[in-house]
């Protein structure tokens, strides 16, 4: 097992990085909700939590599209007709 951390550099726009937080937060939510021990079991947790979200192809449902920012942010759009 690798101790420490590996930066990797990426861009800070884009919608990866929402995808990365809502996966993370899954993590937190379904796995690290308790006390684990050890390293190794951290582990092997995640690891299992890894295989379960990839047997079940797990995907990122998108619900806010441009009709509904349009309709939500109407107010920061500049009105060209006054």
């Amino acid at each position: 097992m690798q101790r420490g951390f590996e930066y990797h550099y990426t861009p800070k726009k884009g919608s990866w990085l929402n995808m990365a937080e809502i996966e993370l937060s899954a993590l937190s939510k379904q796995c690290l909700d308790r006390r684990i021990a050890n390293m190794e079991m951290l582990a092997g947790e995640v690891s299992a939590w890894e295989h379960e979200r990839n047997a079940v192809n797990a995907t990122v449902r998108w619900k806010f599209n441009k009709c509904n920012a349009r309709e939500k942010l109407q107010r920061h759009y500049y009105n060209l007709h006054n």
